[in-house]
């Protein structure tokens, strides 16, 4: 039987009860998708693999103690654990911020080339904080789906497979969760362009 169709859920119960090979199937299935969607936020593949490492790292002391629910679904936990060590991440970064020294160094370095940007940074951040708001209102079914398909880029194929319905209704689903987000923001002149 191949990884992909063996359920999270039996690999997770085999592994709690000692058998290890089935956190490595675990893994497995999963890496590819959680080291691209870390490697999408963070865009430099040894950190991508730094935090890809922690992420499971989590993961399985979390199994080990206990406390993974598996009311939720075992992806969704795994990308949202990943989600938070990357922006982790970024806040210490921010923080600390390293100078490797040399000949080159400059002092400006510390202020990055954002400054310039702010204003556009500021506008884009209003836009996607509009957008997350109006989401809201959307019916739970569409939300689901626009919320996978666009925080967990999963494809369709996926959502289809983890809502338990057809291609086409989760299609649908995201069709008619993109109209009513286009009618919202008509409906309150919301500016989503700069």
């Amino acid at each position: 039987m191949k990884i992909t169709k063996i359920d999270d859920s039996i690999l997770i119960r085999s592994y709690l009860e000692g058998d290890e090979k089935s956190l490595e199937k675990l893994i497995l299935k999963h890496k590819d998708r959680v080291f691209g969607y870390v490697y999408l936020i963070v865009k430099d593949h040894d950190i991508a693999n730094d935090i890809f490492q922690d992420t499971f790292m989590k993961v399985v002391n979390t199994m080990k103690k206990g406390k993974y629910n598996e009311e939720g679904k075992f992806i969704q936990w795994t990308l949202r654990i990943a989600h938070n060590l990357a922006i982790d991440h970024f806040r210490f970064k921010k923080r600390m911020p390293t100078t490797s020294g040399g000949d080159d160094y400059d002092i400006f370095d510390l202020f990055g080339e954002e400054d310039e940007n702010m204003e556009e940074k500021l506008i884009s951040d209003q836009v996607k904080s509009d957008v997350v708001k109006l989401m809201e209102h959307l019916p739970k079914d569409q939300l689901e789906v626009l919320k996978m398909r666009l925080f967990f880029e999963m494809s369709f194929k996926d959502i289809a497979e983890e809502t338990n319905v057809s291609i086409n209704t989760a299609l649908g689903r995201m069709r008619y969760a993109l109209m009513n987000l286009r009618k919202l923001v008509k409906e309150r002149n919301i500016e989503l362009s700069f």
